[in-house]
């Protein structure tokens, strides 16, 4: 029997191997490497998301806060109902001149009604 101890592992080591186990290990190699490789980018991947979301959630905290302070502006629409608004507060306010000199005639017409019915009477009564 030969002596299997002492191997010696140089440049001129021969190596006897199966062309299918060969094979093999290469393809198990080969998958090793595609299942690191694939593992490292999905967590990459999770990393940048996790980084987007952190952003996002800063912006909808500051969105949040800014927006009901009106420190962010107004949409269109706001500014179209605030133009609205603004013409119904004028109108608004035309009305009300309308009602107060409306009154005051009502008053002032009162008040000459009963005057010149206070006359009456007492005229009725002079002439009596």
């Amino acid at each position: 029997m030969t002596d299997k101890t002492n191997i010696k592992v140089d440049d001129n080591t021969k190596l006897d191997i199966n062309i299918k186990w060969f094979i093999q290990i290469i393809t198990f190699t080969l998958s090793l490497a595609w299942g690191y490789f694939e593992l490292k980018h999905e967590i990459d991947e999770l990393k940048m998301n996790n980084v987007k979301n952190d952003e996002y959630i800063r912006l909808n905290s500051e969105f949040r806060i800014k927006w009901p302070l009106g420190q962010l502006g107004s949409l269109p629409a706001d500014a179209e109902q605030n133009l609205r608004l603004n013409y119904i507060d004028k109108d608004l306010i035309k009305i009300n001149e309308i009602i107060e000199e409306l009154q005051y005639k009502s008053i002032k017409r009162d008040a000459l009604d009963s005057a010149s019915n206070l006359n009456i009477s007492d005229g009725r009564n002079s002439n009596n």
